[in-house]
């Protein structure tokens, strides 16, 4: 059973695997292991990825219990607090290996990974500090990272508007993406959750908003997907489409719908995300796993991790919402994959970033940087444990 499968994956690879990357000198985890599985320990340390790692620990904790996970999240969190830029506020986009700013670049999507993380560990450790520096953050990003329109994203230190090069590519340099609104709405659904004061009602308020750009201006009802790069008019710009972004989207839009507990959200939204599933299960479904992406008329065919992962939480959600066996039977033809052909067979390993059509290791993507981390496929684990469909 699929249950059974993901949490013999989490517990006895993607756990292992991190557990031995926490350092205990430095502080946080270390930011970079090559395919030859060696680590350097003296490489940059992304926010997001430790972020990320916090996210994973804690919620590795709420859904298993063991008490290393709550330490490790711990672990993870004090690294956090060093790179919160106090005098300016928000999070810096790179740290050292040592805890000092190495890249100072403020990124709207950077302080929703960290407000993502740390709503999970105050759910974990009840820790009433842990939300505040939360809804620090929160503050930090509606005071400074929005316009009239939607969210700004790339600034400098100082909250300046600098060139969007960590979230553009395919030649594109994008003012607002679609990328940095889907993660903010992740992180917003868990803020939510995670708040029983009156600030829910504004958390709540702007989740809302998130999700009616979501709704207008991001998803393309004529072609069932998500848009992806915009200008500061959130007008489309490029033509590219990201099998691995719609498919994920897909059960964060229903989770946010889900806390936000309105039920006509809840099934507008339903409705699309069916759509979107279906879509990608016709065009991106191929060879037992989904491609990567389609740029003008350019299909990337090479499997990428998170999006095999994800592709297992999307489809296993169209399942549930819809009943319809074709979704199931997707989900357990691409877990296949991951544990046949995206994992790494390796002693002390974890899963290759790239692989082939065929399934041929693409050494390009390291074991660990700033972007590969445990977060896309030990969320696919703890989702399909919490789930509990029988699959």
């Amino acid at each position: 059973m699929l249950v059974q499968e993901c949490k013999k994956e989490l517990t006895e690879r993607i756990l292992p695997f991190w557990n031995k990357l926490r350092d205990d000198e430095n502080g946080g985890f270390y930011g970079f292991m090559d395919n030859n599985l060696v680590v350097d320990k003296k490489a940059d340390k992304g926010v997001i990825l430790n972020s990320r790692i916090l996210w994973f620990y804690a919620s590795c904790y709420r859904t298993l219990k063991e008490e290393y996970m709550l330490d490790n999240a711990r672990h993870a969190y004090e690294f956090l607090k060093k790179c919160v830029d106090r005098e300016n506020g928000g999070v810096y986009w790179m740290m050292t290996y040592d805890g000092k700013p190495a890249d100072t670049m403020k990124h709207t999507y950077n302080q929703a990974f960290a407000i993502y993380a740390l709503s999970a560990y105050y759910l974990a450790s009840k820790d009433n500090s842990v939300l505040e520096l939360a809804f620090e953050l929160f503050n930090t990003v509606e005071e400074k990272c929005t316009d009239e329109i939607a969210y700004l994203e790339a600034q400098s230190i100082d909250w300046k508007l600098v060139p969007n090069d960590a979230l553009s590519e395919n030649g594109l340099m994008a003012d607002k993406t679609m990328n940095t609104v889907l993660h903010l709405i992740e992180a917003y659904t868990v803020l939510l959750e995670a708040c029983e004061d009156e600030r829910k009602n504004k958390v709540e308020e702007r989740l809302r908003f998130l999700l009616d750009i979501s709704e207008k201006k991001i998803f393309n009802s004529d072609d069932n997907c998500l848009r992806v790069f915009f200008d500061k008019n959130l007008d489309q710009i490029g033509d590219i489409h990201s099998y691995g972004h719609d498919i994920e989207a897909t059960w964060l839009f229903d989770r946010a719908c889900e806390i936000v507990g309105d039920d006509a959200l809840s099934a507008r939204w339903r409705e699309i995300n069916l759509r979107v599933s279906g879509n990608i299960l016709n065009i991106a479904y191929e060879n037992g796993a989904v491609n990567n992406e389609r740029e003008n008329e350019k299909i990337d065919k090479k499997r990428v991790w998170w999006v095999q992962a994800e592709s297992v939480v999307g489809f296993t959600n169209a399942y549930q919402q819809s009943g319809e066996e074709k979704f199931a039977d997707a989900a357990k033809t691409v877990f296949n994959w991951i544990v046949t052909k995206q994992v790494d067979s390796r002693d002390n390993s974890e899963w290759w970033g790239e692989v082939t059509f065929d399934g041929e290791p693409m050494p390009k993507v390291q074991m660990v940087n700033p972007w590969k981390c445990p977060y896309h496929n030990g969320r696919m684990c703890i989702e399909i444990i919490n789930r509990n469909v029988q699959l």
